[in-house]
């Protein structure tokens, strides 16, 4: 059993909990700890930042002893832009948060909102560079991509983002053949009736800008390591797994070589993270499916790569593809 001391008085908090300000505000007159949340010593002022209401930051932020102090490398400020809360970021900046203070990949909270919904969201100081050419065209991008990508709100589905070849030649480079019309619409009028090893070789493969995606709505068959190593040869792809049960993984192969395994697409950005990963973890939270694509270099003009229908649905060779 937790107790009241073990987690700074927060007990029975859930993420609702923190738009609560009359709650919250009793709790800190009942002795809660505004700079320690839980076991783990979290800080409350991070939550109320990313799920919070301005009323509840600002409570919690003329409190602590610093506004500005780290949690895994960010401050709240931090958070509340990541999570757009721009009215809590405003009541964090009242509080005397620091908008320019570089933190993740040389990132700071106000530079990073540069690429964001609310651009204008702290005035820019002189002597701040904003954001470079390259860094403005991947935003407008990042709003283009995560617009014609709404509505893929469901769990189940494999993709592999492939860039530079079309579905020809990923089709080619997978020795997979025309499916059968009757059975892959048998499959889709109820994927779910049907057992996954039964269904595992059937995908579909589509043509985009800037490359092709290999899409399977009910299962995980297009982010199976041999599918890269064929896919990638001379080029890269990302693949992802909406997996039901853990969340979206993701992996990324460079010619014929996996990089990179267990990802977390669409997730936020850590202290390892670089320049570009956080910026791209920026544009792209909470949506993987754009996030993959972006990787990749794709630029889908509409979601059918991944909802359907593609441009040819296909049965791959039987052999073990998860070996590389």
């Amino acid at each position: 059993m937790v107790t009241a001391r073990e987690d700074g008085g927060w007990s029975g908090m859930t993420w609702q909990g923190w738009e609560d300000h009359d709650d919250i505000r009793r709790r800190l007159e009942e002795g809660a700890d505004p700079e320690r949340w839980g076991r783990g010593g979290r800080r409350p002022l991070h939550r109320a930042a990313a799920h919070g209401s301005p009323e509840v930051v600002a409570e919690l932020a003329r409190r602590v002893a610093d506004v500005d102090a780290l949690e895994d490398g960010t401050t709240a400020l931090w958070e509340a832009v990541m999570c757009d809360r721009p009215d809590n970021a405003r009541a964090l900046a009242a509080a005397g948060a620091d908008p320019w203070r570089p933190l993740l990949g040389g990132w700071s909270p106000g530079r990073l909102s540069l690429a964001g919904p609310t651009p204008d969201l702290f005035p820019l100081p002189p002597g701040e560079p904003g954001l470079t050419d390259a860094q403005r065209a991947a935003a407008e991008e990042g709003r283009r991509l995560t617009e014609v990508l709404t509505g893929i709100d469901h769990d189940g589905f494999g993709l592999a983002c492939v860039a530079g070849i079309d579905a020809a030649e990923a089709i080619s480079r997978l020795a997979a053949t025309p499916a059968d019309e009757a059975e892959v619409a048998d499959i889709l009028d109820d994927p779910y009736a049907y057992d996954l090893d039964e269904t595992l070789h059937i995908v579909g493969v589509t043509t985009v800008p800037g490359g092709c995606v290999v899409s399977q709505p009910w299962g995980y068959a297009p982010s199976m390591p041999g599918i890269h190593t064929r896919l990638s040869r001379g080029t890269v792809s990302y693949g992802l797994y909406a997996n039901p049960k853990s969340g979206n993984q993701g992996s990324i192969t460079r010619d014929g070589v996996i990089e990179g395994w267990d990802l977390h697409p669409g997730g936020a950005p850590d202290e390892e993270s670089s320049t570009e990963e956080v910026l791209s973890s920026y544009l792209f939270r909470h949506d993987a499916v754009a996030y993959a694509c972006a990787w990749a270099g794709l630029r889908p003009s509409d979601a059918r790569a991944v909802l359907g229908p593609p441009d040819m649905w296909v049965e791959l060779p039987e052999r073990d593809h998860w070996k590389i």
